[in-house]
C-alpha cells in the first residue's frame, strides 16, 4: 500500500467504524425485511387458512404435515406459529436505542422470545427425531446442532442477564438470536443458491444432498461468525482490521439480500397467493 494511500483521510480510524457501522445497519434493514416478509407467510399459510375453512396442507411446504395426527399435529403447530412473533418483533431486540430508552419492553420482549426459541428448538428436536425409520440422519444433522446450540446460547444469555454481566448477555443473546432464526436463514442460503445456479447444484428432493448439507451447518454458524468479527472489530484500533471486517460483513449482508429476495420471489409469495387466490 503506497504512503499516499495510507496517508488518506479515508483510512482513518473512525471512517472504517463508520463503514463497519453501515454494513452492520445495512444487514439489518435487508434481515428485517426478510423477516417481517417471512412473519407474513406463516400467517398467511397457517392462520388465514384455518380462519376461512381452507385446508392448511394444500398450501405447506411442509410433506409430513398431510399425515401428522394426535399431539404430533400439536407440536407442529407450537413449533411453527410462535416463528409469526419472532421474525415480528424479535430483531427489537438488537436495536441500541429501543434496549436503552425502553428497558422494560427489552426484557418483557427478551423473555418471551427465549421462552418461544426454547419452545421452538425442544418441539423442533423432538419432531425430527420421532419418525423412526423415517427419519433423514444426514438431513437432520445440521438441524438438530442448530437446536442444541439454540437452547445452550438462551440459557448462557439468561443467565448472563440475571447476573448483570451485560456485555457477555449481549454476546450470548445476538447468538441465541441468529441460531432461533437458523431455519429462516437455511431458506435465505437454499434459494439463493437456487437463484446464483438457476436450479439446484448438489441438492436433492430430500434435503440430504452436499450442497442441501453444508448449507444446514452454515446457516447458522456463517452468522454467527460475522457476529463474532463485528465484535472483534468493535474493541480494534488497527485501521486494517476494521475495513476488512466492514467489508466482510458488506458481503453478508449481500448474501442476506440475495437470499430474501430469492426466499420472497419463489417460496414466500407464490404460496401466499395461492392462498389469496383461494379465499
Amino acid at each position: 500500500m503506497s504512503e499516499s494511500i495510507v496517508r488518506s483521510p479515508m483510512w482513518v480510524l473512525p471512517n472504517a467504524k463508520t463503514a463497519l457501522n453501515i454494513s452492520v445497519k445495512s444487514w439489518f434493514v435487508v434481515a428485517l425485511c426478510g423477516q417481517w416478509a417471512f412473519a407474513f407467510y406463516i400467517l398467511t399459510i397457517y392462520t388465514l387458512t384455518a380462519l376461512n375453512n381452507l385446508a392448511v396442507t394444500d398450501f405447506s411446504p411442509s410433506p409430513n404435515l398431510k399425515h401428522a395426527t394426535g399431539h404430533i399435529l400439536v407440536l407442529f403447530f407450537v413449533h411453527v406459529l410462535p416463528a409469526v412473533y419472532l421474525s415480528m418483533f424479535g430483531m427489537l431486540q438488537l436495536v441500541p436505542k429501543i434496549r436503552s430508552r425502553y428497558p422494560r419492553l427489552h426484557r418483557v420482549n427478551g423473555r418471551l422470545f427465549f421462552i418461544l426459541g426454547l419452545t421452538g428448538a425442544i418441539t423442533g428436536l423432538y419432531l425430527q427425531w420421532s419418525k423412526g425409520a423415517q427419519t433423514n440422519v444426514s438431513a437432520s444433522l445440521g438441524t438438530s446442532l442448530n437446536g442444541v446450540l439454540i437452547i445452550i446460547a438462551v440459557l448462557l444469555a439468561w443467565r448472563f442477564a440475571l447476573q448483570k454481566r451485560f456485555d457477555l448477555h449481549k454476546r450470548a443473546a445476538v447468538h441465541a438470536f441468529l441460531l432461533v432464526n437458523g431455519v429462516w436463514t437455511f431458506r435465505l442460503y437454499l434459494m439463493g443458491w437456487y437463484m446464483v445456479n438457476q436450479g439446484p447444484n448438489g441438492n436433492t428432493p430430500r434435503i440430504d444432498g452436499p450442497m442441501d448439507i453444508f448449507l444446514s451447518f452454515a446457516c447458522y454458524l456463517l452468522p454467527m461468525l460475522f457476529a463474532e468479527l463485528v465484535f472483534f472489530a468493535q474493541k480494534q484500533k488497527r485501521v486494517a482490521r476494521v475495513w476488512t471486517s466492514a467489508a466482510v460483513m458488506a458481503c453478508g449482508t449481500i448474501i442476506t439480500l440475495i437470499g430474501v429476495v430469492a426466499a420472497a420471489a419463489m417460496m414466500w409469495s407464490p404460496r401466499v397467493l395461492s392462498v389469496l387466490d383461494a379465499l
